[in-house]
């Protein structure tokens, strides 16, 4: 087992879907898959919730998820940014467990669907690479040369990006692609000395769009438990 820190930060005070995180998804909580895929992919000796809820925290010790610290306030609100909290928890885990992490994986809640082979894939190819950190991502449906459009503040309607020569098809546009929220790698150095996830050495592990949903509305939510009884993608 490698010497990686999984993290899953998971606070109470969802806004689009009331108790998201421990919010049955086809009879489980929602943050029990995340655990289980942690647990899967045999990479992790520890994995860390962040949260600010004792009802999150019991429900992810339940599942076998470790929770030694509560989340302050300030980390827990509505303007806190991700990669703050996610270094918050890098920092406590190796005072906690009195040891260096040279990698940490942190797992979205909200992404379900994603596979085991995608968690222990990202990590290879962010061994191979060389890589500050990795972020995932699903191509995108829309393409910034193409048709993602943009209004100024005087109402004139643009393309977002141009490119000298105009193209008649999104084929032949470069290649766009959309964050999934599902899988951020970092090692040491970039967590805890970096204040951006894109740096001159950030990767990008491409998933399919159907394990790719982000659930941050009811509608998200229905449609995850949908694809999950029909089998698509369980």
């Amino acid at each position: 087992m490698s010497n990686i820190l999984c993290t899953i930060c998971a606070r109470g005070g969802s806004k689009g879907v009331k108790n998201k995180n421990i919010k049955l998804l086809n009879g489980k909580p929602l943050i029990a898959y995340t655990i289980e895929q942690a647990k899967q992919s045999e990479l992790f000796e520890h994995i860390v919730i962040s949260t600010d809820s004792d009802d999150i925290a019991s429900v992810a010790i339940k599942y076998g998820a470790e929770v030694f610290f509560k989340r302050n306030p300030e980390m827990a609100s509505d303007t806190a940014g991700k990669l703050d909290v996610i270094r918050d928890a890098f920092v406590r885990s190796e005072e906690h467990y009195n040891k260096k992490f040279d990698y940490l994986i942190d797992l979205d809640a909200t992404a379900p669907l994603r596979a085991t082979e995608d968690i222990t894939a990202s990590f290879a190819q962010f061994l191979e690479d060389k890589n500050d950190n990795l972020i995932t991502a699903m191509p995108s449906r829309r393409s910034p040369y193409f048709n993602l459009v943009e209004v100024n503040s005087n109402g004139q309607v643009s393309l977002s990006k141009k490119l000298s020569d105009s193209i008649v098809r999104r084929q032949d546009a470069p290649k766009s692609y959309d964050m999934n929220a599902s899988i951020y790698i970092w090692n040491r150095h970039a967590i805890l000395n970096e204040n951006s996830i894109f740096l001159p050495k950030t990767g990008l592990y491409v998933m399919p769009e159907e394990r790719s949903i982000d659930i941050d509305t009811e509608l998200d939510f229905e449609f995850v438990e949908f694809l999950m009884k029909n089998n698509k993608n369980a």
